[in-house]
């Protein structure tokens, strides 16, 4: 396999584990409602676990307030199910067709907790892409090895790889900061 070939591979690898990220710290509750909270909950809908937002209309009418409005309205009691089952900690209010959400205001404290949930998840990103390098990297010393590759193809190509990794970690630690600075602004 040609170098270009094995760090293009690499880097579409990492542009995934970052995309990852980014709809994980969705679900990580900023200083205001958002859909990105509830559109991921699986709800078990006629025996198949399917992402709320597959099933229902989201919205954040207000600062405070998700409303649920499912496309069919015998599925309401899963819904609620769901939710109270997920971590968000919040009690779902069924009324009539709709189910609505109260989000409370986040005190000093439980800030600081999401702050460190989503550093957390921003180093298991960056902790998977130095994996995807590593494989990159034995990658591309196999194929020197078999005569694949030049040697100076595989310093280009090892180069090239360490970039893209710090490009990417970069790109996570800018993720995260910028989801960081969102959860502590009130």
């Amino acid at each position: 396999m040609p170098t270009k070939q094995i760090v293009s591979e690499c880097e579409s690898k990492m542009k995934k584990a970052l995309e990852i990220l980014k709809d994980e710290l969705k679900s990580v509750r900023a200083g205001r409602a958002s859909t990105g909270l509830v559109e991921n909950i699986k709800v078990d809908y006629y025996g198949t676990s399917t992402p709320l937002k597959q099933i229902a209309t989201l919205a954040a009418p207000q600062a405070d307030t998700i409303l649920i409005k499912p496309f069919d309205p015998s599925s309401i009691k899963e819904i609620e199910k769901a939710i109270k089952n997920s971590d968000l900690s919040i009690a779902p209010i069924v009324d009539g067709k709709l189910v609505r959400l109260n989000v409370p205001p986040l005190n000093e404290e439980r800030r600081k907790q999401l702050v460190g949930q989503a550093k957390q998840m921003g180093e298991q990103t960056k902790v998977s892409i130095r994996n995807m390098r590593r494989d990159a990297n034995k990658h591309l010393e196999k194929e020197q090895k078999d005569k694949v590759i030049t040697e100076d193809d595989l310093e280009h190509g090892k180069k090239r790889v360490d970039d893209i990794t710090k490009e990417y970690a970069e790109e996570v630690d800018a993720v995260v900061k910028g989801k960081s600075d969102e959860i502590m602004l009130d």
